[in-house]
């Protein structure tokens, strides 16, 4: 029996989509406090620029207009997606196909494949086949939506279409059926998570590369296509594509990007980003979340327009999380471009009662939406749930899972081999003026990766001291420092009694700000020798616990996903709070301007790098437990938290150590440095992966500049 099959790796599976499912804001039966003020504010970041995107389409008034509007849309998808993984032109061969067997049923035949997607990375599907009549025949491609299960629970599906005369190819997407990226035999089940925690851990590592991880889950789909297309009893012209949920964004992309899908239909996902981000489930998934995607003038409306006037069908549900109001928001926008083609006939809205998924009551309009289309019959087909009498019979691999029993490539191995690919290797500078001609590269390439919007130097926030505590030899204050964007940031201000200017220090922790101001802390330490010490809470902290994916992505991975639709990142904004607190410190008339000393732990010691690139202000760096090379996280298969610090594109642009670098002549102090596991590295460790900036200390006779220090729980920090 296959190790998947049994009955405790399924529950567990399904569990895991539960949760993964529940709208963030209501796991745990809580509203989330902390979260809602950045969550408002990126929201109305979105609505901005969804407002400017409705003042386009409202221009469009002919049929000229909308043709440039698709060929637009299609440029810029594919741009976000970092375009497709291999050319079109070169791929339109069939693909390479193995066969693992047939099964009768009444009325079709189900073959047992897979095919290559890419080279070495296959697929597992079921290709449904009538028995009755004569093809060439129509042929609809089956995505699934987040569903462990994959391609077996698309059997109803490819029964019914198989028994009205179409062949229909239901396949396993990247992380479901027999295709875990991550795959544990010894737990039969994946060791980062379900469906949508796998996703999101293979989003993350793509996404260091300037790619988007759609770009593999659309290409599966095309694959697919070619393969219906070179079959001898399929009608080329004649193809179609249905996927519900995660299948229906799929789905969605393929109509786009495909125009040989003459037909498509997308359930449980066509809303519009206002309603889905104004509703608690808020972006769900990694594939469904493009960076800049509505920075960049795209709304959900613009997956069905770039496909008129080929029929589409939106499938929506009254009580789905993608908003049924916003479903018909985007099918009123999309029928009056359909109307500039003559073809308001074509656009079809198949609407039903229930929940996300809950296709049971508009199956039949659904199968009747592909006969019209692509069989050119009007009649109302009959549609009849169906069940496979054997799940474990529709697999197609020995062990029900491609990784240990066939064995194929997954989106971390061919991450890696892109990543030796595109980057480099790191070479150490000779000159003072390569290291300047580095530095200023890097204060373009932070801000436009990180989308850092602040400028050192402006005037002062506003802050509001709300409590006072007088300590032994200093005073703590509490404040809240106002950002630019009108949050307040949390924070705690220890201030000597001595007289005079102070040396400052600003720390920046995930962990409570009282925890780290306690009697005998590292605060006390500090202002007890004389430090005035600010110790700031960046947006997206305290972390909330509300939103998890997987446990190995991390509690800020939605907030992520958000932050990037609209041009945003976590580390950007954080770097944004960290100049702007800086601005306030050196206008203190009890602050030495010659240097502000800052300390961040864990993530906050990337964003901190990325403010002190931009500030030369900033006169010391202390970094802790802080990742050591965003490299590290594309050369082995798991990572943790990651999504706190990733940024699009990165590694295109610059890694860790070469902020390290553009930091100079300051000093930094790289404490406890960590792997993408979040695991302390050791010194030989951290230098091998170091060493261009550790031989470029030398090569410019800094050598001391950047020092690595370990050091245990309480031992205070090497500030002398």
């Amino acid at each position: 029996m296959n190790k998947l099959s049994s009955g405790l790796a399924r529950a567990l599976c399904l569990a895991v989509c539960v949760v993964a499912l529940c709208p963030p804001a209501l796991v745990g039966g809580r509203q989330s406090q902390p979260r809602q003020p950045l969550t408002v504010y990126l929201d109305s970041v979105a609505r901005a620029q969804l407002r400017a995107r409705a003042s386009v389409i409202a221009k469009i008034q002919t049929r000229a207009d909308a043709e440039r509007r698709k060929a637009w849309v299609r440029q810029t998808v594919l741009r976000l997606m970092g375009g497709l993984p291999a050319s079109q032109e070169s791929a339109r061969r069939p693909p390479v196909v193995r066969r693992f067997g047939t099964l009768d049923e009444e009325g079709f035949r189900v073959e047992k494949i897979t095919y290559e997607s890419l080279p070495g990375l296959l697929v597992t599907a079921n290709v449904y086949v009538p028995t009755k009549g004569r093809g060439p025949f129509p042929a609809v491609v089956l995505t699934p939506g987040h569903d462990p299960r994959g391609k077996v629970g698309q059997f109803s599906w490819g029964a019914n279409l198989a028994r009205t005369g179409m062949v229909a190819l239901a396949y396993d997407p990247i992380s479901e059926g027999e295709r875990f990226q991550n795959y544990d035999p010894e737990l039969g089940a994946s060791k980062v998570g379900g469906v949508t925690g796998e996703h999101g851990h293979a989003d993350l590592q793509t996404l260091l590369l300037g790619e988007h991880v759609s770009r593999y889950f659309v290409w599966d789909a095309m694959r697919a296509v070619d393969y219906l297309a070179s079959r001898r009893d399929v009608d080329a012209e004649r193809i179609g594509a249905f996927g519900c949920s995660g299948g229906g964004t799929v789905t969605a992309y393929l109509a786009v990007l495909d125009e040989r899908v003459k037909a498509a239909a997308t359930a449980c996902y066509i809303t519009s980003a206002e309603e889905l981000l104004s509703s608690p489930a808020g972006p769900q998934e990694a594939e469904q979340s493009l960076p800049q995607f509505l920075e960049q003038g795209l709304d959900f409306g613009d997956w069905v327009e770039a496909a008129a006037p080929r029929p589409y069908a939106i499938v929506s549900t009254t009580e789905d999380m993608f908003p049924f109001a916003g479903a018909r928001q985007t099918f009123e926008e999309a029928k009056r471009i359909y109307g500039l083609y003559d073809a308001a006939d074509r656009l079809q809205w198949i609407t039903g009662p229930g929940g996300h998924g809950a296709l049971g009551p508009v199956a039949p309009d659904i199968l009747a939406f592909f006969t019209r289309w692509l069989k050119n019959d009007d009649s109302k087909p009959t549609f009849t749930p169906a069940r496979p009498r054997r799940p474990d019979d529709l697999l197609c691999t020995p062990t029900g899972q491609l990784s240990d029993s066939v064995g194929s490539e997954t989106v971390f191995s061919l991450n890696r081999r892109r990543a030796a690919e595109l980057l480099p290797p790191k070479r150490p500078f000779n000159t003072r003026a390569e290291l300047a001609a580095l530095q200023a590269r890097l204060r373009n390439d932070v801000r436009t990766t990180a989308a850092v919007s602040v400028s050192p130097g402006a005037s002062p926030p506003a802050v509001t001291t709300t409590g006072t505590n007088a300590r032994e030899g200093y005073r703590l204050d509490k404040i809240t420092l106002r950002a630019d964007d009108g949050l307040d940031l949390a924070g705690l201000l220890a201030v000597p009694e001595r007289v005079g200017p102070k040396r400052a220090m600003l720390m920046l922790d995930s962990r409570p700000a009282e925890s780290l101001a306690a009697a005998g802390g590292e605060v006390e330490r500090l202002a007890r020798a004389g430090w005035l010490v600010l110790v700031l809470q960046p947006r997206a902290t305290p972390a909330w616990v509300d939103e998890i994916k997987s446990p190995l992505l991390g509690v800020h991975y939605l907030l992520s996903l958000r932050a990037r639709l609209v041009g945003k990142t976590i580390v950007g904004m954080r770097a944004d709070d960290i100049v702007r607190a800086v601005d306030w410190l050196t206008a203190r008339a009890d602050v030495e301007r010659a240097g502000i000393a800052a300390y961040g732990n864990g993530p906050h010691g990337v964003a901190l790098l990325h403010a002190a690139a931009l500030d030369e202000r900033i006169g010391r760096v202390f970094v802790e437990n802080t990742l050591a090379a965003y490299r590290l996280a594309v050369e082995r298969p798991v990572h943790r938290n990651l999504s706190e610090v990733a940024l699009p594109g990165v590694l295109l642009r610059y890694d860790i150590g070469d902020l390290l670098l553009a930091v100079s002549p300051r000093p930094v102090v790289f404490i406890n440095p960590v792997n993408s596991v979040g695991t302390t590295m050791r010194e030989q460790d951290v230098r091998r992966e170091l060493a261009y900036v550790f031989d470029s200390e030398r090569n410019l006779g800094t050598n001391e500049r950047v020092r690595l220090v370990w050091r245990g729980f309480g031992e205070p920090l090497p500030v002398e």
